[in-house]
């Protein structure tokens, strides 16, 4: 087998094996920040911590450190990018609008993330889960012309989920099967999407979803020895 390879999972025996597959670290570090940060501001909004100032901490933080279409174009038409508004483009994804959103952040963080992890290795997994989110903003920002300012860990999910399906692509061909498959699970996600949009009412957050996602799957390629080579040969394929 040559070394570009899509690394394979360990093969341990049975009495050795531990009932609970632990985490890689930084997997485990991104989700306790993302829910801790919720818990925080959850607590605050009912008194629970820190006093009457407590209450208005998710406001506060939405407003200085939430991707925002407004402050973007700001930058862009003076010229201008102070470190204080370029950090929007890595700290949305750690604020959420409530516990709900941020808990489905991080559980689908942490099973994305372990599975990139453990294939790709830690900081490959952390440059899809940012350039994700950043690929995610830039694309709310320049596709569209929304004022809700942006924030929520799924546009780096989504990232690991294109990684995930990259992965699963190269699988898929080195097996002879059908490469297709690989887009099942977005292909899922997209649709529930719409559903919800139309049940619930729609919104503008897929486009940022849907970006990472690219962004994850692109990037995958060039982190992945020999991937993006597979790729273009894929692609020359007639």
């Amino acid at each position: 087998m040559g070394r570009d390879r899509v690394k394979e999972p360990a093969m341990n025996h049975p009495h050795n094996e531990s009932p609970v597959n632990p985490l890689p670290p930084v997997v485990a570090a991104l989700a306790l920040v993302i829910v801790g940060i919720e818990l925080a501001f959850t607590m605050g909004a009912r008194g629970l911590l820190s006093g009457p100032a407590a209450v208005g901490w998710r406001a506060d933080w939405v407003e200085r450190f939430a991707f925002s279409d407004r402050v973007f174009e700001w930058m862009r038409e003076t010229g201008t990018w102070p470190a204080e508004h370029l950090i929007r483009f890595v700290s949305y994804p750690f604020l959420h609008w409530n516990f709900t959103q941020a808990l489905f952040a991080a559980v689908i963080l942490l099973a994305m993330g372990k599975i990139v992890a453990e294939a790709m290795g830690a900081w490959r997994m952390l440059a899809l889960f940012f350039v994700g989110s950043i690929g995610g903003a830039l694309s709310y920002a320049l596709i569209l012309n929304d004022p809700m300012p942006l924030v929520g860990a799924f546009p780096g999910d989504y990232a690991l989920i294109g990684g995930f399906t990259y992965l699963l692509w190269l699988k898929l061909g080195q097996a002879g099967a059908n490469q297709v498959r690989a887009f099942s699970m977005i292909g899922v996600l997209m649709g529930l999407q719409l559903l919800f949009g139309l049940l619930f009412g729609a919104s503008n957050l897929w486009v940022a979803d849907l970006a990472g996602f690219f962004t994850g799957f692109a990037l995958s390629a060039l982190l992945i020895p020999g991937g993006f080579r597979r790729l273009l040969e894929r692609i020359r394929r007639p």
